[in-house]
């Protein structure tokens, strides 16, 4: 490993050391990925990673290659001691908004976490309703591996689901953009309408009345 990285990643540590010297044993960051495309569900994230882990690379999912992410994901399901993913699909987001809809995703991940964390470390300024010792990190994705760790299974678990709804609505190109606002997404969605995936108070401007 590089002395470069090596340095990046003993800063990424620090937050947890921080804890584990607190006492805490069981550290969970979590993440989202999804937040602001026009489609699809947003997807939340929460891992532990062992103690004495360090994994190399790991970092802020949108700091990282597709190809890279997909190894990293490997990795991480390898070696983490638990994963939980929560999803709020395009109804849940519809119905109480997008900033709860990605709390309640979070929420799901922490509790399909098959080992209970005594402390979470949420990316962002935005705290959730738990009943776990827990702090906010803004751009924690850059500032806590496990929140990075969190961060690269959200953003690859959403990608996979958006590469598959791609063979169903192949018009729109969902494996390109992700979902994401581009040109050539909004030029779909004007000459095609909505999917059943998109989200309507997202695209209200993209399509005609």
């Amino acid at each position: 490993m590089k002395e470069k990285e090596l340095e990046r990643l003993k800063s990424m540590l620090e937050i947890e050391e921080d804890l584990y010297e607190k006492g805490y044993n069981f550290i969970c960051g979590v993440d989202e990925a999804g937040r602001g495309p026009l489609c699809g569900p947003v997807v939340a994230a929460a891992v532990i990673l062992p103690k004495d882990v360090c994994i190399e690379g790991v970092n802020d999912s949108k700091k990282i290659s597709e190809k890279k992410r997909e190894k990293l994901y490997d990795e991480i399901i390898n070696k983490a001691l638990a994963i939980g993913v929560g999803i709020s699909d395009v109804d849940v987001i519809e119905s109480v908004n997008i900033l709860n809809a990605t709390k309640l995703a979070m929420k799901q991940a922490i509790s399909n976490l098959n080992v209970t964390p005594d402390y979470v470390l949420i990316d962002g300024n935005q705290m959730i309703d738990i009943d776990i010792e827990a702090r906010t990190v803004v751009s924690g994705d850059a500032k806590s591996e496990s929140i990075a760790a969190a961060s690269i299974i959200a953003k690859v678990t959403r990608d996979r689901m958006l590469r598959k709804w791609d063979e169903d609505y192949p018009e729109y190109g969902f494996a390109k953009h992700k979902g994401y606002g581009t040109k050539m997404h909004i030029e779909a969605i004007s000459k095609y309408g909505l999917s059943p995936i998109h989200r309507p108070s997202f695209c209200k401007k993209f399509i005609k009345e």
